[in-house]
C-alpha cells in the first residue's frame, strides 16, 4: 500500500498547476476516491486534497523569497485561478500575506548566512538528463557518498547491470523553507546510452531532469548545503543579476563531494 500512496504523492506534487481532481487520481491508482482518501490519510497524515493545497502554498512561499515574479504570476504558477483566493489561502497558513511574507523571509535568509566568503561556483547550462529514483521521506545529514547510498536502496539490487559506473544523485525538496512532508528523491544518473529498454524496479521511478542553467557548487556533505545555497541565493546569484527559479535543489555526485546544482530563472522578471 505504501508504494503506491506514495505514487500518489508524486503525482500530488506534479500537478500542483493543474485543476485535475482526486478522482482522476484515484482512477490511476485502480482505487476507489474514498479509498485513497482514506490510505493517503493513514501514510501521510493530511488528505490528499489539502496536501496539494500545502504543496502549492510551499512552492509560492519558495518563489517570494527566490525570485522576482510578480505575486499574481506566482499564484498562476501555483494553480491558483484568481489573486485574492491565493492570498487567503497564503494568509491562512503562514500568517502573512505574501508581500509581508517576501520582505520578511528575504531579510531573514540574508541574516541566516555566515560573515564568511562566497563559495566559488560556475554557472552551466544542462541539457536534459534523465535519472533513476526512489523517493526517500527522511533527512540525509551526514551523507557524504551519494552512490553508494543510492545502491543501499530497497529495490536497487535489481537494477540493471549497466547502472553499475552510474553516479549517484538526490532532489531535494525542502530546502529553504520548511515542509509538511519532508521528501527526498535519491538514485542514480542514466548514462545517454543506458536508458533505452531499460528495466525499472517497482520502488524507482524515471525522472527527467529538464534543460536549465545551474548555478554550481561544490560542498563536503549533505550538511553543507543549505549554508551553500543561502549563500548562493543572498548573494552570489544577486550580484550577477540572476535568480534561482524554485525549483528543487539538485545534488550530484563529485570527485571532491557532492555538487550541488541551483536551477536558475532564464531571464529576470520585473517584481510587482
Amino acid at each position: 500500500m505504501f508504494n503506491e500512496m506514495m505514487r500518489a504523492e508524486i503525482w500530488l506534487q506534479e500537478h500542483l498547476e493543474s485543476q485535475k481532481g482526486i478522482d482522476e487520481l484515484a482512477n490511476r491508482l485502480g482505487y476507489s476516491t474514498s479509498q485513497v482518501r482514506r490510505r493517503f490519510k493513514q501514510c501521510f497524515g493530511i488528505t490528499p486534497s489539502a496536501y496539494r493545497d500545502v504543496l502549492r502554498l510551499e512552492k509560492a512561499a519558495r518563489l517570494l523569497i527566490l525570485t522576482p515574479d510578480s505575486i499574481s504570476t506566482i499564484a498562476t504558477h501555483c494553480g491558483y485561478r484568481n489573486h485574492p483566493s491565493f492570498s487567503r489561502a497564503f494568509q491562512r497558513l503562514y500568517g502573512q500575506s505574501p508581500r509581508q511574507f517576501r520582505r520578511h523571509h528575504r531579510a531573514r535568509l540574508a541574516a541566516l548566512c555566515p560573515e564568511a566568503a562566497p563559495p566559488p561556483f560556475e554557472i552551466r547550462q544542462y541539457a536534459t538528463r534523465k535519472a533513476l529514483v526512489t523517493r526517500v521521506y527522511k533527512p540525509l545529514q551526514r551523507v557524504n557518498d551519494l552512490t553508494r547510498l543510492a545502491r543501499k536502496l530497497h529495490g536497487s539490487e535489481t537494477l540493471p547491470n549497466r547502472l553499475n559506473r552510474a553516479p549517484g544523485m538526490a532532489v531535494m525538496h525542502n530546502l529553504l523553507q520548511p515542509c509538511r512532508l519532508e521528501r527526498i528523491d535519491l538514485g542514480l544518473m542514466i548514462p545517454p546510452n543506458a536508458g533505452t529498454g531499460l528495466a525499472i524496479p517497482p520502488t524507482f521511478r524515471l525522472l527527467e531532469l529538464p534543460p536549465r542553467q545551474h548555478a554550481c557548487v561544490v560542498v563536503e556533505a549533505f550538511s553543507d548545503i543549505p549554508t551553500a545555497v543561502h549563500q548562493l541565493v543572498t548573494y552570489c546569484l544577486p550580484q550577477n543579476r540572476r535568480y534561482a527559479n524554485g525549483e528543487p535543489v539538485q545534488v550530484h555526485w563529485h570527485p571532491r563531494g557532492l555538487e550541488v546544482q541551483l536551477p536558475l530563472l532564464a531571464k529576470a522578471s520585473p517584481r510587482k
